[in-house]
């Protein structure tokens, strides 16, 4: 069956002197993984530029349910970037976030508000003029509720802890380790009132950012079976101030 559809590349491995496996979430069929011939004349049609992490793509091919590996039949950039490849944070937070995606949608099947979501939040902080600090903790924690582990904030009251495990604010400390403190807890409220357009008003320190990273990435960890730590952490982790 021939598709046309949307695509955000997540990870792109080479294979062999002329070919590339590439990782795709794509709107219409999920996650797939694609093996493609990068020719190496001036003249191709396809280029290695096309699979870059997080290029936005727009690709026909015939889908093959039972084959792990698509084969392309056009494939063309969406939304050239215009600040992305140029600007070092914003490239940086980008390949951690084409390494998140890369676990946190390993096993998603078509789910079209996830994946508008997604490139949404590309074409915004390719456009963003502000600066992009916080946008990896705004962008993980606004991405759960399209997991189905969107923390349930109706209990969140100061002085409550929060449980990792079910997602939620308690009175009472749960009996496992998965929770956090009060004062950690208040963490997750605050990450909850950023958005896009309001997170350069949080402002905080290099250590406070990173410890807001690693809760949500632990988060992450409990909810998504066989989520690692990523090694694109260590580099984000030192860039902003």
């Amino acid at each position: 069956m021939e598709l046309t559809t949307r695509a955000i590349v997540l990870r792109t491995i080479k294979y062999g002197d002329a070919q590339v496996i590439a990782d795709l979430f794509t709107e219409r069929s999920g996650r797939l993984s694609f093996i493609c011939r990068i020719p190496k004349t001036a003249k191709a049609k396809v280029r290695k530029q096309f699979f870059q992490p997080l290029t936005c793509l727009e690709l026909t091919f015939d889908y093959r349910p039972n084959v792990r590996l698509q084969r392309l039949r056009d494939v063309r950039i969406a939304h050239p970037f215009g600040s992305i490849p140029f600007d070092p944070y914003k490239l940086s937070v980008s390949l951690f976030m084409a390494e998140f995606l890369y676990h946190a949608t390993r096993n998603e099947q078509q789910n079209v508000p996830l994946f508008q979501y997604v490139e949404d939040s590309i074409l915004w902080l390719d456009g963003c003029m502000r600066p992009v600090a916080n946008f990896h903790l705004v962008f993980m924690m606004r991405l759960s509720r399209f997991l189905g582990f969107y923390p349930n904030l109706s209990d969140d009251v100061p002085g409550c802890f929060f449980d990792l495990r079910n997602g939620s604010f308690s009175l009472e400390c749960p009996s496992h380790p998965d929770v956090l403190p009060p004062v950690e807890a208040a963490r997750i409220s605050t990450l909850m009132r950023m958005n896009f357009e309001t997170m350069h008003l949080f402002a905080m320190s290099r250590a406070d950012r990173n410890r807001f990273a690693e809760t949500v990435l632990a988060y992450y960890r409990l909810h998504v079976p066989n989520f690692p730590e990523l090694k694109s952490f260590e580099v984000l982790k030192t860039l902003f101030v």
